[in-house]
């Protein structure tokens, strides 16, 4: 019984949450720094050491739906990890950071120095809001 990663795509830094192995509940998990080619096959590594078997990718539509350049983005690096035969699933990650933000402040965490934090903590909402939909 594996696990689902979520990974919330940014331009300087990928968040990373892990669901547990019965797929109830999402936890922040890591954040990686967007400079490096290698990207791609770190990920792959994380998929095999976590027993992932699905992995979702928040996908930054515009209010109205639409796609955005980010959203181009974020889909060209899907095709890179579709390519290395990783199963992925979009889901709308719209409104995931400012609800991080939030939840954050809520719990005292200053967010401005916290960005790491506030990636991994969106991949971990948008992976609850998927995993409370099954």
């Amino acid at each position: 019984m594996g696990r689902i990663l979520a990974i919330d795509y940014g331009d300087q830094r990928i968040g990373l949450a892990l669901s547990d192995p019965l797929k109830i509940i999402a936890s922040p998990y890591k954040t990686i720094i967007n400079h490096d080619h290698h990207i791609v096959n770190l990920i792959q590594d994380i998929i095999i050491i976590e027993d992932v078997e699905l992995t979702i990718v928040g996908l930054p539509l515009a209010m109205s739906g639409q796609d955005t350049d980010q959203t181009k983005k974020v889909k060209f690096f899907s095709d890179k990890l579709s390519s290395k035969g990783i199963k992925i699933k979009f889901v709308d990650e719209r409104w995931s950071s400012k609800a991080a933000k939030r939840s954050m402040k809520d719990q005292g965490i200053k967010t401005g120095h916290n960005k790491s934090l506030v990636d991994q903590t969106a991949a971990a909402i948008f992976l609850q809001q998927y995993l409370d939909q099954k």
